[in-house]
């Protein structure tokens, strides 16, 4: 009998997972005014442990503490979109370069293939959240593929405010087959050891995302 042991961790972790998820999913939009108190009463947790939980989401840029206001979940600016998606871009275009020079190497192909493979399943079930964390996902096992550590540190340092950006965008998209093909050609230049072309569609696809998010934004 395969019974799964029952993982305990702290309350401060508890909440830190809860409020992501709470703000990566839009059940609390961004720009939203938060406090202590009523996350207390809604998580059923101390201030203190909601304060820790706050804070470590400031980190991740989730979440700002915003003088004489208190609390405020992010709301991702023009200049926001244009710093994330230009970082973006070039990590990511220097991530799927890398990957495709060394995609014979260590099973790389079949980490790809089931990677893009399940980002696949996710689109058609046309849950966007669900959606936004394989999507992550994905670019994440690109990064990973690449083979440089340093570059992996890098990427994990913006991947919650990554997250945020890529539902942000995905929202602007009513078909979710739309996001999947835009992501084909990527995963196909680097399966094919496409050095210069996987670097470029990476970088482009980064870029068309930002302009999208900014033009929504200035409507």
């Amino acid at each position: 009998m395969n019974i799964n042991p029952i993982v305990k961790m702290p309350a401060e972790e508890q909440a830190t997972n809860a409020l992501r998820e709470f703000i990566v999913s839009g059940q609390i939009p961004q720009g939203t005014r938060i406090t202590e108190a009523m996350l207390s009463e809604k998580l059923n947790l101390s201030r203190s442990t909601v304060r820790t939980a706050l804070h470590l989401l400031t980190r991740e840029g989730l979440v700002r503490l915003k003088p004489y206001s208190g609390w405020m979940i992010t709301m991702l600016t023009e200049k926001d979109i244009w710093e994330l998606c230009t970082l973006r871009s070039a990590i990511e275009r220097l991530g799927a370069r890398l990957a495709a020079e060394f995609i014979d190497a260590n099973n790389n192909s079949e980490r790809l293939k089931l990677a893009f493979k399940h980002f696949t399943q996710t689109c058609a079930s046309n849950d966007y959240a669900t959606i936004a964390e394989s999507d992550l996902g994905l670019h994440e096992v690109i990064i990973e593929l690449s083979g440089n550590q340093r570059l992996q540190e890098q990427y994990k340092l913006i991947k919650r405010q990554t997250l945020l950006f890529i539902r942000s965008s995905n929202d602007l998209i009513p078909d979710s087959t739309e996001i999947l093909n835009q992501h084909k050609p990527i995963v196909e230049a680097i399966l094919s050891g496409n050095i210069e072309l996987a670097g470029k569609l990476s970088e482009e696809h980064n870029i068309e995302e930002g302009k999208k998010l900014i033009s929504n934004i200035a409507m």
